[in-house]
């Protein structure tokens, strides 16, 4: 079996971000070790009190069964948890099944791990260098997903809990779950560029497959014991006429998060934001780049640390890891501090590392700030940012690119006020996304291109994901604007087969097509899609000629529409106000 610095050693593309990498598995693989110590141990439990561990009562297996049913995947479910010795005998509730299956599938993705090992030591030789960044992708990717697991473990083992509503409680788990999913499409599409690419995919496809699956069975049952829990709560809460206040708060009395520290509430209450270091390319600063200011900030901080990026041209790749939490990145303004790079799929990058800037540690926010490639139009795939940072949010920023412009990764996302500009799919990935009051531009793409405004990529019609785009304004730029009859434009396409994207209250130009939307391939998920339109103006807003698929609608109920407001879709009740950044909650 591969050991992770066997693993590593198979890949040369970046010797720094190996280092760094190998610490961050090192540690996972540690986390695999003690999860299969602790299962061992509560089997070992388990068998003390029940010597026989082959005698299934009829109540460990209607438990097992019932939890399983709710799944898309219940045959994987049942057989997954009675693989394990002895695990019947510690099934009593279906939190107890959601717990085992978290557990077997941590297991899971640590032989993901020794199968990319196995896959090197094979191939190392033939390996292209995007192949190499793509398995690097997948390490990197595994890393996360295993702080996904722990912590939807921690998060499972407290439920319910005071400390939060139940509504929290609950998006915070499916948060989790539905990152964790996205993680392995991710590792997959790394491999989707060329013909020599998928035949690395398949040798990975079944290992990453079976993960997404069990991730997506534990997603459903923790889905259906939160809204079984949340409906009796509804039921009380009318009685005693609370559950207004309850939705629109779920902070403390202040309306604060209650991880925010009474220093952090006064400093984004303030005007004036006192930065913990400065960036400046004429060395006036503590850095001259970002990632130099980025490296030196704490790791699993929970106070806020302010990193001023003064005015300039930043030519670098940045990237805020998992660890470096509780960043803000201000600019001297969306015109003067601008971040730029060129990585490009055609360049030799997968989608995932062509990133100008990649975030990754929760909370971060930035203001005032360009996010740029100009790897141009005739170099595929070429990100400006990439977020999968928890409870992020962006305010005053431009994020400039051709295509795959901006990549909303996973997780809790805001971004408001923003200027996106793009062309074929520039708003794409798999968070739980909401724009509000921004530009979104298509510009000029090569000859023969269509613009994608958006392609959404939720893959299980569990996950709590999808973009919304509320209160924005859909245009061109003025390189489209006098050739737009010669470069279609699509409010988005179906990138995964529950493709979510809602588009409200945004004024519409006619550089959209009258029919809106556009298929992917022929007729994928055009019946599992969910794309609404929802009180929008402008000479591109009108729906009569959009396309009849089974998945479109024009919503027309203000209680629907109220799914996809901040409050709802991103809980933004609970962390926006820390922001400091404008927002609205509802329509």
């Amino acid at each position: 079996m591969a050991t992770v610095k066997q693993v590593l050693a198979g890949i040369s593309t970046s010797g720094k971000r190996n280092r760094k990498l190998l610490l961050s598995i090192s540690g996972c693989l540690l986390l695999v070790a003690a999860v299969i110590g602790i299962v061992a141990g509560v089997n070992s439990r388990h068998r003390g009190r029940n010597s026989d561990v082959s005698t299934i009562t009829p109540a460990t297996h209607a438990v097992l069964k019932s939890s399983c049913s709710s799944t898309r995947y219940p045959d994987l479910c049942y057989s997954a948890v009675a693989a394990v010795p002895g695990a019947f005998a510690g099934l009593a509730t279906q939190k107890d099944v959601i717990e085992a299956s978290l557990n077997i599938t941590t297991v899971a993705v640590a032989h993901n791990f020794f199968a990319i090992g196995k896959l090197l030591r094979k191939r190392s030789k033939s390996l292209t260098t995007r192949e190499k960044r793509a398995v690097r992708d997948c390490l990197e990717t595994i890393d996360v997903t295993l702080d996904d697991l722990r912590e939807a473990a921690r998060d499972l083992s407290s439920y319910p809990s005071s400390a939060k509503s139940l509504t929290q409680h609950a998006d915070d788990l499916k948060t989790l779950m539905s990152a964790a999913m996205t993680n392995q499409e991710t590792c997959l599409d790394g491999f989707s560029h060329e013909d020599a690419d998928r035949r690395v995919r398949e040798s990975l496809a079944e290992g990453q497959v079976h993960v997404e699956k069990m991730c997506s069975n534990a997603l459903a049952m923790i889905k259906n014991m939160t809204d079984a829990d949340m409906e009796v709560e509804r039921m009380a809460a009318a009685h005693r006429k609370m559950l207004k206040e309850e939705e629109r708060v779920q902070g403390d009395e202040s309306g604060w998060p209650q991880w925010l520290s009474a220093g952090d509430r006064r400093l984004l209450q303030s005007t004036a934001v006192t930065p913990d270091v400065v960036v400046a390319a004429d060395g006036s600063g503590t850095h001259k780049t970002i990632s130099a200011a980025v490296a030196a900030a704490p790791e699993k901080s929970s106070k806020r640390y302010v990193i001023r990026i003064k005015a300039g041209v930043y030519r670098e790749n940045v990237e805020v890891s998992k660890k470096k939490t509780n960043l803000m990145f201000i600019g001297d303004g969306r015109t003067n501090t601008i971040v730029t790079g060129s990585r490009s799929v055609k360049g030799g990058y997968t989608t995932f590392e062509s990133a100008t800037v990649a975030v990754v540690g929760e909370r971060f926010l930035a203001r005032d700030i360009t996010f740029q490639n100009t790897a141009g139009a005739s170099n595929h795939q070429a990100v400006a940012l990439r977020v999968g940072a928890d409870l992020s949010a962006f305010y005053q920023c431009d994020i400039l690119a051709y295509q795959d412009t901006l990549y909303v990764h996973s997780n809790r996302q805001f971004f408001v006020n923003c200027f996106i500009a793009g062309t074929v799919d520039f708003i794409f990935g798999n968070a739980a996304a909401v724009l509000q009051d921004c530009d979104i531009h298509a510009r000029k793409p090569n000859s023969g291109q269509k613009n994608m405004v958006t392609a959404q990529g939720r893959t299980d019609p569990n996950q709590n994901t999808g973009i919304v785009i509320q209160k924005c304004r859909i245009a061109a730029t003025s390189d489209l604007q006098p050739v737009k009859g010669s470069f279609p434009t699509y409010l988005g396409r179906p990138w995964k087969l529950y493709s979510r994207t809602v588009i409200m209250q945004s004024s519409i130009s006619d550089v959209i097509d009258p029919v809106g939307w556009h298929e992917w391939d022929r007729t994928f998920a055009l019946d599992t899609l969910y794309y609404g339109e929802y009180q929008n103006t402008g000479a591109g807003a009108g729906t009569s000629k959009r396309v009849q698929w089974k998945g479109f609608k024009v919503i027309t109920s203000a209680a629907e529409a109220q799914g996809f407001t901040a409050a709802s879709f991103i809980g933004g009740g609970s962390w926006l106000s820390s922001t400091g950044f404008p927002f609205s909650l509802t329509l």
